[in-house]
């Protein structure tokens, strides 16, 4: 295992609605706790609460991030949701292309200058589902 890619993790949680998981993503992003997330829709979710068998659907989040930032990315998670007991769940990656992991480190280097005063980073977000047809 490379000790790059040992560094790289993966948290998953999930969310009751859309704006939720954006509202989730992109504070994770702006705060530079996370590199990238991916938001998957429509995910039918079959639990026991509180003694009951429930199905929901949900939006499933998947954070790429790096094991010093687990502590903020649940932190910011359990801040900002819903649930009374969010899922948090996080995996070690043990392989992952070089260039990528890279990515993922530079992505949340807080030593970097911050946005220029007239663009804030929570401005720059472009939705790329609008561009691409």
């Amino acid at each position: 295992m490379s000790s790059r890619a040992s560094r790289a993790l993966v948290v998953v949680t999930s969310v009751g609605t859309e704006e939720e998981a954006i509202r989730i993503s992109r504070e994770l992003i702006a705060r530079r706790h996370a590199a990238c997330v991916n938001i998957i829709s429509s995910v039918k979710s079959i639990y026991r609460w509180r003694g009951k068998i429930c199905s929901d659907s949900e939006y499933l989040l998947v954070i790429k991030s790096l094991q010093t930032e687990y502590d903020l990315v649940a932190g910011t998670i359990r801040e900002l949701s819903s649930y009374e007991l969010p899922e948090i769940l996080s995996f070690a990656v043990k392989k992952g292309d070089p260039g990528f992991i890279g990515w993922i480190e530079s992505s949340l280097d807080k030593t970097g200058p911050p946005p220029a005063e007239d663009e804030e980073e929570d401005e720059v977000f472009v939705d790329l589902d609008d561009t691409l047809y």
